[in-house]
């Protein structure tokens, strides 16, 4: 049984913790609000460029005049794995969970005969890749200094993935990240980014096809915003990542603050319980003692 110091010390030890994680809590929950409305805010603009993407891509289709980033290279060789996490810890199983998705993905390729390389956006995503795949990563974007993520930083990467692309080093890149569900729920995604694809349905497509004249031509128009496509897929996957990140650190200081709470309970009850004890001993020690004379 331990002494009364030591449960003492271990019972001011974990209330120490607890408001650690109680203060990360509030934190992470006024953080969450604002990236959860800056995440929600991009959907419909996303949405709508996609729309009006698919719809010039169907119009375009497999001609040979389409831009290199829908028709793509004509091979499917080597595979570019942009894997966006976060730059701390303390958010659960949010970075594993997507390093998890991330790995799976690449297992898959190499099974295949197929080359991988990765390309990490965030320090934690970057530790836990290097350990089964660090022959295989090729860049590291660090955000750590970046308090806000902003359409910049997500034109930064993108063009960094553009430039790989023009230079041959890739046939297919893929984002990785998680998209933002609620606080209890973030989900693991893989979209595809090069070669385009979109979710389109072929109403839309066939409407926008219809109803709309483009200027010089779709090709051309498409070879214009295809680059913006990838910079807002990448954009829309930082905020995702974001407003899940801080959802995520939200849930698990909750579950660690009550965690400390109910350690703080039993280590109360087993304190008082050894003082009894120790209190019983002396008074029978005294008593025995008193009898003796």
């Amino acid at each position: 049984m331990p002494n009364l110091k030591d449960l003492k010390n271990r019972i001011s030890s974990v209330k120490s913790t607890r408001k650690i994680t109680k203060a990360m809590q509030m934190v992470a929950a006024a953080k969450l609000r604002r990236a959860q409305e800056a995440a929600e805010a991009s959907r419909p603009y996303s949405e709508r460029f996609n729309a009006v993407m698919a719809g010039l891509a169907a119009s375009v289709g497999g001609s040979d005049s389409a831009p290199k980033l829908l028709s793509g290279t004509g091979e499917d060789k080597v595979h570019l794995l942009v894997v966006m996490t976060a730059e701390r810890g303390l958010c659960g199983g949010f970075n594993s969970n997507i390093a998890k998705k991330a790995k799976a993905h690449a297992r898959d390729l190499l099974a295949q005969g197929k080359e991988v390389k990765i390309l990490t956006v965030g320090k934690k995503g970057r530790d836990a890749l290097r350990r089964d795949l660090g022959d295989h990563l090729v860049g590291h974007v660090d955000l750590s200094e970046v308090k806000k993520i902003g359409y910049g930083d997500a034109q930064n990467i993108a063009q960094d993935v553009l430039n790989r692309f023009d230079a041959g080093e890739f046939d297919v890149a893929t984002i990785f990240y998680a998209k933002f569900v609620n606080v209890v729920m973030q989900t693991p995604t893989a979209q595809q980014i090069i070669p385009a694809k979109f979710d389109g349905e072929e109403g839309d497509d066939s409407a926008a096809s219809t109803l709309f004249d483009y200027e010089p031509s779709e090709e051309a128009v498409l070879a214009d915003l295809l680059p913006r496509g990838v910079a807002t897929a990448i954009f829309s996957a930082l905020l995702e990542n974001g407003a899940s990140e801080q959802g995520a650190r939200m849930s698990a200081m909750d579950n660690a603050t009550r965690n400390a709470g109910e350690m703080i309970d039993k280590l109360t009850i087993e304190y008082n319980r050894s003082r009894q004890a120790v209190i019983t001993n002396e008074l029978i020690e005294i008593i025995s003692g008193a009898e003796a004379l």
